[in-house]
């Protein structure tokens, strides 16, 4: 077996980069016959990843966080589209939030994770894609979308060059409670049931966790060839709003009178009023869209994870 580590040297502020010696002793350790490639850009691990099943390695680790999960699953899903077998995906969570991991079951201590890639058979992922916004040829993802405050949060913490983490996300969404814009009026379509209402959030997961503390689906699998929706189901006040991101943080949010759960494979959301605001993964897909698309593909790739993780790593 041949593995291709592709880490991203400024994943989790630079931490991935001091860890790297770190990474290639375990690998050693464990009798890994593998090389590792930096990336250096924008979709650079998408292309290194194309570029492993090209050179023939059996096996690609990602080596970072969720932008870096993202890119490496963008770039095996490729392989897929062209009709041919991918390497096997593993992940060494190094990065920030590590949502994607944390959903898959990959253990969050690099050094286990090792162990897991070197002990574990590989197991189906289920691959996610949206299409519309920056993206009418469709985007992949691994852990999720968010439609909305989230996504404005997001935003607004990405302006801040100094300040990151739980404390940026903070002071986001407290940027985006002072604006607090009127939410889309939206037509949502799945499982042959449409819902006409005006939405502040909607998230769909294939994972289970966003923003490294919400849990939108705390009973998501990223196995089971379905995707969860957690959305508001009216237009909300702030401090409506607010009680809800402590619900989201408990993961307790199902069965509120504001909120909507449902489970399916595809869904269907057009802005019927207003404009869409949506991230994959954390990467931007529109800023005032009008319709997306999002669909499962059950079981696209295979990662080195514990089948059916139900939460044992919370």
């Amino acid at each position: 077996m041949r593995y291709k580590v592709i880490l991203n040297p400024v994943a989790g502020k630079g931490r991935a980069l001091t860890l790297e010696p770190e990474v290639e002793k375990a690998l050693k350790r464990l009798g890994f016959d593998f090389s590792v490639s930096l990336t250096a850009g924008v979709m650079d691990a998408a292309y290194l990843a194309e570029c492993a099943y090209e050179e023939g390695f059996d096996v690609v680790i990602a080596a970072g966080g969720d932008g870096t999960c993202n890119e490496v699953i963008n770039g095996l899903m490729r392989i897929v589209d062209r009709g041919e077998t991918p390497p096997a995906f593993g992940v060494l969570p190094v990065g920030r939030g590590n949502d994607f991991s944390y959903g898959a079951g990959v253990p969050a201590d690099f050094h286990e994770a090792c162990t897991m890639i070197a002990t574990l058979p590989p197991r189906p992922l289920d691959v996610g894609c949206i299409e519309g916004g920056f993206y009418p040829e469709g985007r992949y993802f691994g852990n999720g979308i968010g439609i909305g405050f989230d996504t404005m949060v997001g935003l607004e913490a990405a302006k801040l060059k100094h300040v990151h983490g739980f404390a940026a996300y903070v002071i986001g969404a407290v940027k985006t409670f002072l604006r607090f814009p009127p939410p889309p009026k939206i037509r949502l379509l799945f499982n042959d049931q449409e819902i006409q209402t005006q939405a502040n959030q909607i998230s769909i997961l294939n994972g289970k966790r966003m923003g490294g503390t919400f849990f939108m689906a705390p009973d998501g699998m990223s196995d089971d060839g379905l995707l969860d929706l957690c959305m508001t189901s009216k237009a909300l006040t702030r401090l409506e709003m607010a009680g809800l991101i402590i619900r989201y943080i408990k993961g307790t949010q199902a069965g509120h009178r504001a909120i909507t759960t449902e489970r399916s494979a595809a869904f269907s959301i057009t802005a019927q009023e207003g404009g869409l605001v949506c991230h994959a993964d954390g990467e931007t897909i529109c800023t005032d869209g009008r319709h997306l698309e999002i669909k499962l593909f059950p079981g696209a790739l295979s990662i080195f994870a514990p089948p059916s993780c139900l939460g044992e790593h919370r």
